[in-house]
Protein backbone atom coordinates (compact mmCIF):
# COMPACT_ATOMS: atom_id res chain seq x y z
CA UNK A 1 0.00 0.00 0.00
CA UNK A 2 1.32 3.45 -0.92
CA UNK A 3 1.74 6.03 1.83
CA UNK A 4 -0.72 8.17 -0.12
CA UNK A 5 -3.46 5.58 0.33
CA UNK A 6 -3.20 5.09 4.09
CA UNK A 7 -6.33 5.76 6.04
CA UNK A 8 -7.16 6.41 9.65
CA UNK A 9 -10.22 6.23 11.85
CA UNK A 10 -11.84 9.36 13.24
CA UNK A 11 -14.96 9.86 15.31
CA UNK A 12 -17.22 12.43 13.65
CA UNK A 13 -20.28 13.32 15.73
CA UNK A 14 -19.90 9.99 17.51
CA UNK A 15 -19.67 7.86 14.35
CA UNK A 16 -16.53 6.13 13.16
CA UNK A 17 -15.32 7.51 9.83
CA UNK A 18 -12.41 6.42 7.63
CA UNK A 19 -10.35 9.34 6.33
CA UNK A 20 -7.14 9.79 4.40
CA UNK A 21 -4.12 10.05 6.68
CA UNK A 22 -2.94 13.66 6.99
CA UNK A 23 -6.28 15.19 5.98
CA UNK A 24 -7.00 18.74 7.10
CA UNK A 25 -10.20 19.66 8.88
CA UNK A 26 -11.26 21.73 5.85
CA UNK A 27 -10.72 18.77 3.50
CA UNK A 28 -12.69 16.47 5.81
CA UNK A 29 -15.61 18.87 5.89
CA UNK A 30 -15.63 19.03 2.08
CA UNK A 31 -15.49 15.22 1.81
CA UNK A 32 -18.50 14.79 4.08
CA UNK A 33 -20.40 17.58 2.27
CA UNK A 34 -20.41 20.16 5.05
CA UNK A 35 -20.53 23.69 3.66
CA UNK A 36 -18.26 26.10 5.51
CA UNK A 37 -20.40 29.20 6.03
CA UNK A 38 -19.61 32.47 7.81
CA UNK A 39 -22.30 31.77 10.45
CA UNK A 40 -24.19 28.73 11.66
CA UNK A 41 -21.31 26.25 11.79
CA UNK A 42 -19.04 25.31 14.67
CA UNK A 43 -16.43 22.56 14.72
CA UNK A 44 -14.44 21.16 17.62
CA UNK A 45 -11.55 18.71 17.48
CA UNK A 46 -10.93 16.80 20.72
CA UNK A 47 -13.20 19.26 22.55
CA UNK A 48 -11.33 22.36 21.28
CA UNK A 49 -13.40 24.73 19.16
CA UNK A 50 -11.49 25.55 15.98
CA UNK A 51 -11.86 29.01 14.40
CA UNK A 52 -12.95 28.86 10.74
CA UNK A 53 -9.77 30.69 9.75
CA UNK A 54 -7.76 27.63 10.91
CA UNK A 55 -9.77 24.80 9.28
CA UNK A 56 -7.13 24.41 6.54
CA UNK A 57 -4.26 24.44 9.08
CA UNK A 58 -5.59 21.77 11.45
CA UNK A 59 -4.47 18.31 10.37
CA UNK A 60 -6.29 15.37 11.89
CA UNK A 61 -4.71 12.33 13.51
CA UNK A 62 -5.83 8.76 14.11
CA UNK A 63 -8.54 8.67 16.79
CA UNK A 64 -9.34 12.40 16.75
CA UNK A 65 -12.88 13.28 17.83
CA UNK A 66 -14.57 15.83 15.56
CA UNK A 67 -17.86 17.41 16.59
CA UNK A 68 -19.75 19.43 13.99
CA UNK A 69 -22.67 21.66 14.96
CA UNK A 70 -24.64 22.97 12.01
CA UNK A 71 -27.26 25.55 13.04
CA UNK A 72 -30.23 25.87 10.74
CA UNK A 73 -32.71 28.71 11.19
CA UNK A 74 -36.40 28.30 10.76
CA UNK A 75 -39.71 29.55 11.86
Amino acid sequence: MSIFNKSMKLLVNGKEVQAREGISLLELLKEINIEVRPVGLAVAVNEEVIPKSRYGEVFLKEGDRVEIVNIVGGG
